[in-house]
């Protein structure tokens, strides 16, 4: 790719276009340009000047960038309606992702330990048993879902060149919520909920050994889900220096 579209690529995804239609857009870029470069090597130019009469023939950067911005039709989601990507859909995600830890939790507490009380703390298994090994899975994507959850917002910020406001607001937003959740189960202690399982919320966090659990919890979560937007901000500052 020429190193004047590597300057348009960056403003593309600054101002809103989605990945996929920058790459498109600059693919058929460098085939006119190349064409353009040909035409202009066949009229006797050196390869440099070929060059630089190409370029001035395809247009400024600038202008290149306007024609693409003004259709809005080829604004990325994230553009369109950041509340709704970097809100919405990660807590949907997290919901679907403990959906799934609950059933674990469930369908094993059925499974392994069907007259047990409660499935926590109660049974006691090898390292490599099945039922160790289907419990672990189920509390994996429990305590993980998360910080991949928030992964997956960076990428998404990354990858659209994104200011940092929204995608701090639904990052915040997943470490509290995974912060404050809390998970009971009990055939004497949850009467209620699916299968004597409750999750809670407890926004005002409780106090385990002299500490704000639910407070410690979230901040833990939010430093692991900043961590890779961080790595990727010192490479680019290491990158401009250079």
């Amino acid at each position: 790719m020429p190193k004047p579209f590597h300057k348009l690529r960056e403003q593309l995804l600054r101002a809103g276009v989605a990945p996929r239609h920058v790459r498109r857009y600059l693919g058929e870029l460098a085939d006119h340009l190349a064409d353009l470069r040909t035409e202009e090597v066949g009229a006797g130019r050196s390869a440099a000047d070929a060059e630089s009469a190409a370029l001035a023939r395809l247009g400024s950067m600038d202008d290149l960038a306007k024609e693409m911005i003004k259709q809005r039709h080829f604004q990325s989601w994230c553009a369109r309606a950041p509340w709704a990507m970097f809100g919405l859909a990660p807590a949907l995600f997290l919901a679907a992702a403990w959906v799934v830890a609950l059933f674990i939790l469930w369908s094993g507490w059925k499974i392994f330990l069907p007259g047990a009380e409660t499935p926590f703390g109660t049974g006691h298994f090898r390292l490599f048993d099945l039922a160790n090994i289907y419990f672990q899975f189920g509390k994996a994507i429990y305590f993980f879902a998360p910080i991949l959850v928030g992964w997956g917002m960076v990428v998404l910020a990354i990858r659209q060149r994104m200011q940092a406001v929204w995608p701090a607001v639904g990052l915040i937003l997943i470490a509290v919520i995974g912060g404050a959740s809390e998970v009971h189960a009990g055939r004497t202690a949850v009467p209620g909920g699916f299968g004597h399982i409750r999750m809670d919320f407890v926004l005002a966090p409780s106090v385990q050994g002299g500490y704000p659990y639910g407070l410690v919890h979230a901040a833990i979560l939010l430093s692991f889900m900043v961590a890779p937007y961080v790595v990727w901000r010192l490479q680019q500052a290491v990158s401009r220096s250079a």
